[in-house]
């Protein structure tokens, strides 16, 4: 027996005795108590008080694909080729990029409770706790190479924050070129990750981790200032299912015009949510450290910093953007 069978019984928050959970599940009260006990692989809590059973403190607000489907816009859901919904896995970027195939790609949706071996940008890792947060990889394909993919990151920076407010969240800022803040802290970041023809047909994993009730006890690696979506709601978050049919509607159309019309028509709005327009900033990549005021963006994406020398495009990549202390 899955130790994720549990869950969904004790999803509820409520106390459940040993004898009804093996009666529900159809095995012995000794099975249920060895699986219990495993939960804490999970990272979960798990309480035990005599004559009242076991129960998850706070609950759980579990991953449904029906609940996810139900909640989409017509329109983006026929966009959507495959969701699928797992327990536990290494990187659902990892995973679409697994089940990517020329000719067949667009549409397809990655989702996990957990994940063992999360990424964020340059290679760093990405807290992913069972049940607490969203990790999302979509796949879409495009036929005119990487050129036509230039400021896409951005544009799907603007998708996450219009997604959350739809869902009530409070304004949000964007962070070139990949995060997601509310009042200076981190709340999601995005990853794409490219394969196949750098000029011709490609497929691109689009990645989008967001903070829903982030555990103290799982972000005390996180060497950044961070803020999840129960903290900005006022600890009534919208539920997991609804904040990612939200993304769906907002990402699925993005994805499926970009190429069309690349990053102009979202250049606007992405300045409307920019962090630190105007402000002084210092970039940092693995060859060197370039300070300038950041003036926002152009039509392609690229970041324009004002320097000595003049106001100069930066593209993204492996580099990383700090105010001046």
């Amino acid at each position: 027996m899955s130790k994720t069978v549990l869950l969904p019984l004790l999803a509820d928050g409520d106390y459940h005795s040993g004898e009804d959970l093996a009666q529900v599940l159809g095995v012995s009260r000794t099975a249920v108590w060895k699986q219990l006990n495993r939960l804490q692989d999970l990272g979960l809590e798990l309480e035990s008080v005599r004559g009242l059973g076991y129960r998850i403190p706070g609950g759980l607000d579990l991953l449904d694909a029906a609940e996810i489907s139900a909640a989409m816009r017509a329109e983006s859901k026929a966009l959507l080729r495959k969701l699928t919904v797992l327990d536990s896995v290494d990187s659902t970027n990892a995973e679409a990029m697994r089940h990517r195939a020329p000719g067949s790609s667009s549409g397809l949706a990655y989702t996990a409770e957990q994940q063992s071996a999360g990424r964020g940008r340059r290679g760093r890792q990405w807290v992913s706790p069972f049940a607490r947060n969203i990790y999302l990889s979509l796949v879409w394909e495009f036929s005119q190479g990487a050129a036509a993919l230039e400021g896409l990151s951005l544009a799907v920076g603007v998708a996450v924050a219009n997604a959350l407010q739809a869902c009530g969240a409070p304004p949000l800022q964007l962070k070139w070129p990949n995060d997601v803040l509310c009042n200076g802290a981190k709340l999601g970041g995005i990853l794409l990750e490219m394969t196949g023809d750098a000029a011709g047909n490609c497929q691109v994993v689009v990645g989008v981790g967001l903070n829903v009730s982030m555990p103290e006890s799982a972000a005390e690696n996180i060497e950044q200032a961070w803020t999840d979506v129960a903290r900005i709601c006022g600890n009534k978050p919208p539920s997991r299912n609804r904040l990612l049919a939200a993304l769906l509607d907002e990402l699925l159309p993005l994805l499926d015009g970009f190429e069309a019309g690349g990053f102009a028509p979202w250049r606007e709005a992405w300045m409307a949510l920019d962090a630190y327009a105007d402000t002084a900033v210092v970039l940092h990549s693995a060859e060197s450290r370039q300070a300038g005021i950041a003036r926002g963006v152009d039509e392609r994406g690229a970041l324009q910093l004002e320097t000595t020398l003049g106001l100069q495009s930066i593209f993204g990549g492996e580099i990383s953007m700090r105010p001046v202390a």
